[in-house]
């Protein structure tokens, strides 16, 4: 997907988002018993980028209804030329990204969208992880909420990662329990901000996503 292609976002919550919103609640309700603290946390307008911990293919899951926002996500270009998949995709808040392109794409789309002032999901350490440390995370999160003002959510999420391994096919039941941090402002400058000041908020998102996912994994 070019830079300079149209990028559809529909900030509604449609009957078929609503249908879909109620169909994973229910699902998640019954396989994993999901509690969240902290949702005020996220603010109710503006820019924001939700940034949670990344365990599980299932993470995504458990980020998209912890605020009465519509939440938006990246998903393959792949899956939105699936039959009613794509449809159903588009309606829940997912946008296209191009496997295999380089990060400058993706980077592109989560800016669009933030200027729109929506929220995003975005994970900070970019792939699955394991254990409960939070290694140094790239500064991609953090350089995207400096171009675009907004405020970054660290979310913690204990127990995905049984709810769904590495490389299991389809979900378990397991206990999950959602820990919503404080945002944290974005780097700010009169002009260009320095790599140093976006390398420092980054690691003050590191200690934040840590800090709410070892909450999250004592809270029994």
């Amino acid at each position: 997907m070019p830079e300079d292609a149209e990028l559809i976002l529909n900030p509604d919550k449609t009957p078929l988002y609503r249908f879909a919103a109620t169909l994973l609640a229910v699902l998640s309700w019954l396989l994993f018993r999901p509690r969240v603290r902290g949702a005020s946390n996220i603010p109710t307008s503006g820019p924001v980028l939700i940034a949670p911990i990344h365990r599980s293919n299932v993470d995504f899951v458990f980020t998209l209804f912890i605020s009465p926002r519509k939440v938006f996500f990246m998903a393959k270009q792949e899956l939105f030329g699936v039959p009613l998949l794509g449809t159903i995709l588009r309606h829940v808040g997912a946008f296209p990204v191009t496997r295999g392109t380089a990060d400058r794409e993706s980077l592109h789309l989560a800016e669009e969208v933030l200027r729109r002032g929506q929220a995003l999901i975005l994970f900070p350490e970019g792939t699955r992880r394991d254990g409960r440390r939070v290694d140094a995370l790239r500064d991609g999160a953090m350089f995207v909420a400096a171009r675009t003002g907004a405020y970054v959510v660290p979310v913690g999420i204990a127990g995905s990662d049984r709810a769904m391994p590495a490389g299991a096919k389809l979900p378990r039941f397991a206990r999950v329990r959602v820990v919503v941090g404080s945002p944290i402002e974005p780097p700010a400058s009169a002009g260009r901000i320095p790599r140093s000041q976006i390398s420092a908020k980054t690691e003050e998102l590191r200690a934040g996503l840590e800090s709410a996912y070892h909450e999250a994994l004592a809270w029994p």
